[in-house]
């Protein structure tokens, strides 16, 4: 009898060269079945990147969500749970950001990254708690976060407001044996990072690189296995050493 494979609902994961994108693919990897949400993703990456999983031996779910609606977690999970089964992890990868300052961020600009980032975020914790039936102590959740707030206002605001709801879900659901953490990966290139960028962003890690999207996959790999089950309420910096003096 073949073994079922734990369910991991991933979001941010719409287009080839994204954190969650391989996340996704490295949790293929370890045996999970893959559920990834995006929104708008880019043209030919849902039937690309669904046979790659498949070729991993995953079964998949693919949505189209958009998180700033506040309906639109339950029904993700919901979906989820109705065709492919009770989520066993829940990584949230996905992010509003658009630079701006205190000076000129606009109301809308500003609500729309907390919908985003932040209220999303607790709805799927909340959705992924009521549907939980797995064994205790396998629940998982990881979200990514980031410590970038100066004129980067409303993202670093609304990453900071996830931070709490993420150490509340851990005292919260700790005793239903559901781990919850955060991941501050630092500086990873997924497009909007210039070679001049790049080398004054290197230069400020310990390491003297840049993260990669695979640093971070491998420790949402780890978080997620059953080895990593007695970290808990923990914000990881896994950063290579980012602003340690050098």
């Amino acid at each position: 009898m073949t073994q079922q494979r734990p369910i991991v609902l991933i979001t941010g994961v719409g287009r080839q060269i994204s954190i969650g994108t391989e996340i996704a693919r490295q949790l293929a990897t370890d045996g999970w079945d893959i559920a990834f949400a995006n929104h708008s993703p880019e043209r030919g990456f849902v039937d690309e990147f669904t046979l790659e999983l498949h070729e991993l031996g995953a079964k998949t779910l693919a949505s189209d969500t958009d998180l700033a609606d506040p309906l639109a977690p339950e029904t993700l999970m919901q979906a989820v749970t109705d065709q492919l089964g009770p989520v066993r992890a829940l990584v949230a990868s996905h992010a509003q950001s658009i630079d701006s300052s205190i000076h000129d961020t606009s109301i809308e600009s500003f609500d729309r990254h907390f919908a985003i980032n932040t209220r999303a975020n607790w709805l799927l914790i909340k959705a992924f708690a009521q549907q939980y039936s797995s064994a205790p102590g396998l629940g998982r959740i990881v979200a990514l976060t980031s410590d970038h707030t100066t004129h980067n206002l409303p993202y670093g605001a609304s990453k900071g407001a996830l931070d709490r709801i993420v150490i509340a879900a851990a005292g919260e659901l700790g005793h239903r044996g559901i781990t919850a953490n955060l991941i501050n990966p630092g500086p990873i290139d997924t497009g909007w990072i210039s070679p001049e960028l790049g080398e004054a962003l290197s230069s400020e890690t310990a390491l003297g690189r840049l993260g990669t999207q695979r640093d971070a996959a491998n420790l949402v790999s780890f978080l997620l296995s059953e080895r990593g089950g007695w970290i808990n309420g923990q914000l990881l910096h896994s950063n290579g050493g980012f602003h340690l003096p050098v």
